[in-house]
């Protein structure tokens, strides 16, 4: 029965761990995404600005935000995002898309592009958090 009970509370706490390390990630990245403030728009009520708003990014198509007046590199992309094209493209966003208009040299720090991807990716495409 001790064995047991040790084993349940291990458990919890690694799941609380767990949760509370993604909420720190979430957190840094919300703080990251203040890199990106001046031309996206992400959560309820986001706006085109001189960059698409980012809602429901992760597996929406390059090129495709409403109302948004894309270069024609990255309407012919072929990229659909997820955390992977993400990361790669936030690196570098002109070697992974020649021609794109965005002017951003990049995010070179894999924890900040780590924590940065877990705050965009947390918004469906009508900007609530996803469940």
């Amino acid at each position: 029965m001790t064995k047991l009970t040790f084993g349940a509370l291990v458990a919890l706490a690694m799941t609380a761990a767990a949760s509370s390390a993604m909420a720190q990630d979430v957190a840094a990245g919300k703080t990251s995404f203040n890199k990106c403030l001046a031309c996206h728009a992400i959560g309820e009520g986001a706006k085109n600005k001189v960059g698409p708003e980012l809602n429901g990014l992760d597996g929406r198509k390059s090129g495709t935000a409403p109302d948004y007046n894309y270069s024609e590199a990255n309407k012919n992309s072929g990229i659909t995002w997820n955390e992977a094209q993400f990361k790669e493209y936030i690196k570098d966003p002109k070697a992974k898309v020649p021609g794109t208009k965005m002017a951003f040299a990049g995010i070179k720090n894999e924890t900040e592009i780590n924590n940065l991807w877990a705050y965009v990716s947390q918004f469906d495409k009508d900007g609530k958090i996803k469940q």
